[in-house]
């Protein structure tokens, strides 16, 4: 049904239109359609406010609480999960904290004991097999070695003894400590590191090799004599 002529007003400019007019007098603004919700939303706003906007202003409204309800329904999920989050948390924890602690105590060891002809006897631990030692140079025997350090005497025994075992942890062989003042081809005051007990100088040059490789940088060979 149409709407009385004083109803009929442009949504510019507010000025009367005929009912078939399609474009505005006053302003040329577009008409909107004569009958609808948009034209009686449009009037209703104009005899409130005694303005109107134009009929964009609908779709803008309607797209602005689309995304307020969009936006609400988000939170009101996000509120929901991070609940049951903490629930599910809660209850882990206490189930954690009231569920008994059981330690399943260390099994024993035990030696099987062996078995002889007499019967079985406990079997008896082990020693640890020894390594290597110092040795101590012959007595009354000539020969040569590698010399492999002199400490002083006024420094101790213990620093000389202390080295000669560094040498046999490196792989060297008949490695030994003498007191020089004992040896008359020796001058004394010192502890001789030496590693090695051949019969010529050739046969303690061939080695001196081996004691470069260990990590000693100044080893020679030296007569010994009693």
């Amino acid at each position: 049904m149409p709407r009385p002529a004083e109803e009929r007003r442009c949504p510019r400019c507010d000025g009367p239109h005929a009912e078939d007019q399609e474009y505005c007098l006053e302003c040329g603004a577009p008409l909107p359609a004569n009958t609808g919700v948009v034209v009686a939303l449009g009037s209703a706003w104009r005899r409130r406010l005694g303005w109107y906007p134009g009929d964009w202003v609908w779709p803008a409204l309607l797209a602005l609480l689309v995304a307020v309800a969009a936006g609400l329904v988000s939170a009101l999920l996000l509120a929901e999960r991070s609940s049951s989050a903490s629930d599910t948390l809660v209850r882990t924890e206490a189930v954690r904290a009231t569920a008994p602690q059981t330690e399943t105590p260390p099994e024993p060891t035990t030696t099987a004991p062996t078995t002889t002809g007499a019967g079985t006897t406990p079997a008896r631990p082990q020693k640890p097999k020894a390594g290597p030692t110092l040795v101590a140079w012959p007595m009354s025997r000539s020969g040569w070695t590698i010399v492999l350090d002199s400490v002083p005497t006024v420094n101790g025994r213990v620093g000389a003894v202390a080295e000669a075992k560094q040498a046999l942890r490196l792989g060297l062989k008949q490695v030994g400590v003498l007191d020089s003042a004992r040896f008359s081809s020796l001058h004394p005051g010192y502890f001789v590191v030496f590693a090695g007990i051949y019969e010529t100088q050739a046969d303690a040059q061939s080695h001196i090799i081996e004691a470069h490789r260990h990590g000693f940088r100044n080893p020679y060979p030296r007569q010994i004599t009693p």
